[in-house]
Parts: C-alpha cells; sequence; structure tokens
C-alpha cells in the first residue's frame, strides 16, 4: 500500500454527484491511499456573500489533496485560506477552468488535475450517435413519418459519403474525429482549428480547412467542438449558418454560446436546417422556446458527459490519479496556468 500522507484528503462537492461521482467503495479507496477522507458538507454563503464549502468540526487545515466535483464552489482566496497546506486538487468532472480561475490557485504552487479525459468518452459516443441519425436524416424522417407520410426509398437518405466538419481539435472533437473515420460510412472529415497544422490534421486523417466559412460551405452535417472563449462566442453567427448547405444539420454538444441561438432558431423553423443540441444558450431554455417544439430539432438537457452509471468512471479516474500524486509520478490530467485560456 502506498504511504499515506498525514493531510489527508478532501472531497467537495453536491450530495448528489458525491454518491454517483465518489460512492462508499471509491471513498474506502482514498482512505487508504491518504489515511484521512473529509466530507465537505454542504456549502455555505459568507459574510460578503461568497460561497465556501464547510468541512465540519476537524476543518481543512490540515488537507493537502482536494478531490472536487460538480458543487464545488470556485477556489479564491476565501477558499483556499481554510487549507493552507492545500498542494493538489483533482477535479473528477470534465471543466476546470471556472475552478481554478483564481490567481491564488497558480500563485500558491498548487497542482491541478482534470479528469476531462474519462468525460470525453461519453461526449465522443453521444456525438457520434448523433452524427449517425442526422447523416440518415432521422429528424426530418421521423417528422415526416407522424405527420402520416411514408417517406418514399428516393427521399431516404444514407450516411455514406456524407461530409462532416468538426470544429475544434479538443480532446473530445479529436476522438470524435477518430470515430468518423474508423466508420464503414466512409465520411470526408473537415476540421476547423486554428491551432492545427497540415500535419497535425494528416496525422489525424482529416482534412484541414483555413476558415470556418469554407468548413460551413462544404459539410453536410457541422459539430462543435471548441472551446468557450471570447473569440468562440457566437462563432456559428448568421453569416457562417447561412453557408451550411440545405438540409444540413448543426450539431453542438461544447457551449450553448458558440452557435447563435435566435438564427440557428429561425434556420430550423424555416426548414432549411435541422439541428441536435445538447448545449444551448441561454441554458435551460424557457419552455416557450420555439427550439423545444420544431420537429426538425432535438435538444436535450446537457446530458452528454459522464451521467448516470458514466460518473464513477470520473471517480475512479480521481482516485487513481491520487494514487499517482502520492506515488510521485505524472499526473495525466495536469491543468497548466498557460492553458486555461483554450479549455473548455
Amino acid at each position: 500500500m502506498t504511504e499515506a500522507r498525514a493531510g489527508g484528503v478532501a472531497v467537495v462537492m453536491g450530495a448528489e454527484e458525491l454518491g454517483v461521482v465518489m460512492p462508499g467503495d471509491l471513498l474506502e479507496r482514498l482512505g487508504e491511499l491518504t489515511g484521512r477522507v473529509v466530507l465537505v458538507k454542504p456549502i455555505q454563503t459568507g459574510e460578503d456573500g461568497e460561497k465556501i464549502p464547510v468541512a465540519g468540526p476537524e476543518g481543512l487545515e490540515d488537507v493537502e489533496v482536494l478531490v472536487t466535483g460538480w458543487g464545488c464552489p470556485p477556489l479564491t482566496k476565501a477558499v483556499l485560506d481554510r487549507a493552507p497546506r492545500l498542494r493538489v486538487v483533482v477535479h473528477a468532472a470534465g471543466s476546470v477552468k471556472w475552478l481554478v480561475a483564481a490567481e491564488e490557485v497558480w500563485e500558491r504552487g498548487i497542482a491541478v488535475s482534470s479528469a476531462a479525459e474519462a468525460n470525453a468518452g461519453p461526449v465522443a459516443d453521444f456525438t457520434l450517435a448523433v452524427i449517425a441519425l442526422a447523416a440518415k436524416g432521422a429528424l426530418p424522417m421521423a417528422a415526416a413519418y407522424a405527420n402520416g407520410r411514408w417517406p418514399a426509398f428516393t427521399e431516404r437518405r444514407g450516411a455514406d459519403g456524407r461530409t462532416v466538419g468538426v470544429i475544434g481539435a479538443s480532446r473530445i472533437g479529436r476522438r470524435v474525429t477518430a470515430g468518423l473515420r474508423a466508420s464503414a460510412a466512409g465520411y470526408r472529415v473537415l476540421l476547423f482549428d486554428p491551432y492545427v497544422t497540415d500535419e497535425d490534421a494528416e496525422r489525424m486523417g482529416v482534412e484541414r480547412v483555413a476558415c470556418l466559412a469554407d468548413l460551413c460551405r462544404a459539410s453536410d452535417i457541422v459539430t462543435v467542438h471548441a472551446p468557450e472563449t471570447p473569440e468562440t462566442h457566437r462563432l456559428l453567427d448568421e453569416e457562417h449558418l447561412a453557408l451550411i448547405p440545405d438540409g444540413g444539420t448543426v450539431i453542438n454538444t461544447a457551449r450553448g454560446s458558440i452557435v447563435d441561438t435566435g438564427v440557428l432558431e429561425r434556420e430550423c423553423a424555416s426548414g432549411r436546417l435541422s439541428a441536435w443540441l445538447d448545449v444551448t444558450d441561454p441554458e435551460p431554455l424557457e419552455k416557450e422556446q420555439q427550439l423545444l417544439s420544431l420537429p426538425q430539432v432535438m435538444v436535450t438537457p446537457h446530458i452528454a458527459g459522464a451521467q448516470g452509471s458514466e460518473g464513477r468512471r470520473l471517480g475512479v479516474w480521481a482516485v487513481e490519479e491520487v494514487g499517482r500524486w502520492l506515488r510521485g509520478e505524472r499526473l495525466v490530467g495536469e491543468v497548466r496556468r498557460e492553458e486555461l485560456g483554450r479549455l473548455a
């Protein structure tokens, strides 16, 4: 057994998330690794209105390892002051940018690791399933069927030879491109990412396009996998959505703000485009929002990432990552300060 650290580990996440991500056997394993596990109680609001975690009478003063997840507040100075010996944060969820944005995290030399890679698998699987459905024209075909019309054989679409435009060579985007290349459908895969070179694209087996307009113009299906940054805000705007050919499909499993929701709604309401959206802007949508009732649009409530039974993957990953840190090994999910601007 690895020698335990005296400070132990604190687990900070919502009560519902805790039971899914870090069930009893994983907490027990954490205890074996670290000597002491502090389960943080529900979040309270401090005097200045800031949300801070409460660890109970034992406190966080000796904690060296923080395992976080959904429901954990941002690690501001007020939070970090409660854990002066903190040395590493292991985030058992995907996006970590919001959690460690405070300069104090990096100034104190705290190592940060994220389970984004473990979370990427379910998102990529979800996206690939949706691409297959979109390539077959599942939504317009289902709408026709519901209206009492059995589509003629000549109306039915096939996936073979479809062009899929991938926006963003993120860890999820790369998984999606790999899945598309492995498909028997023989998809043509285009990629737009300003940080990817021609050599990178060749290794990925995709065609790099220099501008987003070219990707939209050539793609039957456009799938979004870029991070949420000022540069990507409404990246798919009126100009670019108009370039997608009639009958095309927009898929977004990244962040809702990357697509102009109002423009996409109009394009879909006209019948020109279809859409599969797991994220929206705003999120959630008001129940009166037209997107929720359009027959060629499917909106799901941010379910593509690790959900239900998949949540345990994140907990297993976090326990393994804590073990690696205790053994002095490289953190496989390490996040560096300079990378934050490009993370989802």
